[in-house]
């Protein structure tokens, strides 16, 4: 149960965001333009892994799957193959690039200044952008505030993972403004 009143059978960010419409529309500009921007080098499912990865570090139900459904979706992959990342990022089929930005990403997901100029670096000589490294540390500092408030309210997440790989295509097409927030 929530710990506050939040409509009833809204899911995860949904239920505050009903809750606090004044709030709602800039996080979910900000969200649109850090995960679905087109002007930017990371696909879009590789901006939604590095959120799954870092909601997976927050033990954050809800946004590890509706994320990591949605960037299944764009990858063309399985949620087996996110839980993999999420579970083994460096034993994992992706890129080396990918891996040092997880890395980074894992480390902000502990606290800002455990980034170290070093993971910068070897990201860097990995082919890693400076917009790259600054949209990770970015999406990963997002993701633990976002991960903060559903979790910090007791939101209500369904446990069937179908919930989320049923919607993640609509959300993929939607995008993150505008969107019934009760479906």
């Amino acid at each position: 149960m929530a710990h506050i009143k939040l409509e009833e059978g809204v899911p995860g960010i949904r239920g505050p965001m009903l809750f606090s419409p004044e709030t709602t529309r800039p996080m979910s500009e900000f969200v649109e333009i850090l995960l679905r921007d087109d002007n930017n080098t990371l696909t879009r499912g590789e901006r939604e892994l590095i959120g799954t990865y870092v909601s997976s570090l927050n033990d954050c139900f809800f946004c590890q799957n509706v994320h990591g459904a949605i960037a299944a979706h764009y990858m063309q992959c399985d949620m087996a193959y996110i839980d993999a990342v999420k579970l083994d990022p460096l034993n994992t089929p992706i890129s080396d690039k990918m891996k040092a930005l997880l890395a980074i990403a894992g480390s902000v997901q502990k606290g800002g200044k455990n980034v170290t100029t070093e993971q910068v670096e070897h990201a860097k000589s990995l082919g890693a952008t400076d917009k790259e490294i600054h949209d990770t540390v970015l999406i990963a500092a997002a993701f633990c505030m976002f991960n903060r408030y559903v979790d910090g309210l007791a939101t209500w997440a369904p446990q069937d993972r179908q919930f989320y790989l049923e919607r993640a295509a609509r959300r993929a097409e939607e995008g993150y403004i505008e969107y019934d927030l009760r479906k």
